[in-house]
């Protein structure tokens, strides 16, 4: 089919019954995430027009920035700058460069807006920082040193050659032109000065955006990348920028950072929002598991007011902080055998402020010392193959699913984080003969469990073919009384994974 006509990545359309503007923004995810980034920001921020690719999610949205940085599924959000149908691939480089250059300096006045909406985000973020300086909680410390150490690394990085690049995330480049002499430098930001005020007679702006710094974030792939380098296309795109504007290119600490993300299926330009990550928690002063995939366990837990929710293998309790601090009226318990995970849990509990709502215990998740049937949710990540040797411990897993079962309520919900291996081993011991249910649910289950997660209000998306057919399919097996309820591919970083949801629908059968 053809694409469709492109819109205007900016919209100033009022929400209905609301004066404020909506602003098209896209957020990265980590794979197998975006199902529920997308309905998270349904959810959470009343998002329309809401388009998933791998590993991106578009959306509009009138949400003010202390909303958008609720987001607890996404890694980087960023302001859209520019959604175009991809570049189309020809043998003359400098025709590609020039509408690359193009795609993302065209009509400068459009840069009014998208600076001054970007600048409202700044100066949050950057009051935001300056409150937090007075917290002396050793997380802040750690978070300023986690910065000092980026920021150094990154400076024995820098190359002294024509132009300098770093890797900043995967396929990611981000590249500073080379850097020009005083007297060149007075000489461009005085021609742009000059050619701004001539076109369009709004000196006031062209001052402000001479005080900018930036660089470059250029990441491709696809045919284009075979044709231009990332490096030479993010080198020719800030030289673009500081002809037309004067700002001064800065790779170590810029003010603003440009993204541009070029591939076979769109061309993107995006700006951060934020100088870190969404999925830095600054509740979590020892991170565990990744808190965006922690998240979505928990959202899949249907936890509600006054629930109970155990995790029998909390470790440093990542799951149980997320869960806590989205759904805070419930009580939640965490459990492990290791001395060590729990006190690192307990520090974590205490720096988010949560002592009130979790509570540890040491104790085998082969043998809780709790109640039958006493909790209305079971969470959590399994970690074999980390700590535990999966030709001896996977004889394990039967028991403890039988343990998690016996602890959870008729109708409760058990979601489990599964590796490639050892999901593998639950769906062979859950078909063996002697297992009360042996059904399975058909190749394919996986596919649609996330298409139903993102697609709660009935609307079709692109995500089902632009993304769940990359996954495998699976064959999620009953287990008992335990009912699967659903099965979503994730990515861990270097490995895959799988959640899975069961549902508890009888009480288990005397032996």
């Amino acid at each position: 089919a053809p694409p469709s006509r492109p819109r205007p990545a900016l919209r100033a359309a009022g929400r209905a019954n609301m004066a404020a503007e909506v602003w098209r923004y896209f957020c990265t995810a980590g794979r197998g995430l975006e199902p529920f980034l997308a309905q998270e920001v349904r959810e959470r921020l009343g998002a329309t027009e809401v388009d998933c690719v791998l590993g991106k999610v578009f959306f509009s949205t009138a949400a003010e920035p202390g909303e958008l940085r609720q987001l607890k599924a996404g890694e980087r959000l960023f302001l859209l700058v520019k959604k175009r149908p991809p570049l189309a691939v020809c043998g003359h480089r400098g025709k590609m460069l020039h509408e690359i250059k193009s795609l993302v300096i065209e009509e400068p006045k459009y840069w009014q807006d998208i600076l001054s909406i970007w600048r409202n985000f700044h100066g949050s973020e950057r009051k935001k920082d300056n409150v937090s300086q007075d917290n002396r909680l050793p997380l802040k410390r750690k978070s300023e040193e986690e910065t000092n150490t980026v920021a150094k690394r990154q400076k024995t990085q820098v190359r002294a050659t024509a132009s300098e690049e770093y890797e900043v995330e995967a396929g990611e480049r981000c590249v500073v032109p080379e850097r020009k002499s005083e007297h060149d430098c007075w000489t461009e930001r005085k021609t742009s000065s000059e050619d701004a005020s001539n076109s369009s007679g709004e000196k006031p702006i062209v001052k402000e955006q001479l005080n900018l710094s930036f660089r470059v974030s250029c990441r491709c792939s696809g045919a284009i990348a075979k044709i231009l380098p990332s490096q030479e296309m993010g080198r020719a795109i800030g030289v673009a920028l500081m002809k037309q504007f004067g700002w001064q290119a800065d790779l170590r600490d810029p003010d603003l950072e440009i993204f541009v993300h070029l591939n076979d299926i769109y061309s993107v330009v995006g700006i951060p929002l934020f100088r870190l990550p969404l999925a830095n928690r600054e509740y979590i002063k020892t991170a565990g598991l990744r808190s965006t995939v922690a998240w979505a366990m928990a959202s899949l837990a249907e936890i509600g007011a006054g629930a109970f929710v155990l995790d029998p293998m909390c470790g440093l309790g990542t799951i149980l902080l997320e869960a806590a601090k989205e759904w805070p009226e419930a009580c939640y318990w965490g459990a492990d055998i290791s001395d060590a995970q729990l006190e690192g849990a307990d520090v974590n509990i205490r720096a988010a402020g949560l002592m009130d709502r979790i509570e540890l215990l040491q104790a085998s998740v082969k043998a809780l010392p709790l109640p039958s049937e006493s909790f209305d949710a079971v969470i959590s990540d399994i970690p074999f193959g980390k700590k535990f040797k999966i030709t001896k411990d996977t004889e394990l897993l039967p028991h403890i699913l039988q343990e998690m079962e016996r602890v959870l309520r008729v109708g409760g919900t058990i979601v489990l984080l599964l590796s490639q291996d050892l999901r593998k081993h639950v769906d062979g011991f859950a078909k063996r003969p002697g297992n009360d249910s042996p059904d399975a649910i058909p190749d394919g289950a996986s596919e649609s469990a996330a298409a139903n997660a993102l697609n709660v209000d009935g609307n079709s998306s692109s995500l089902v073919n632009g993304v769940e057919e990359s996954f495998p399919s699976s064959r999620q097996a009953h287990y008992g009384p335990l009912v699967p309820d659903g099965v979503y591919a994730v990515s861990l970083g270097k490995t895959d994974a799988f959640i899975y949801k069961y549902r508890k629908i009888s009480s288990a059968r005397s032996q």
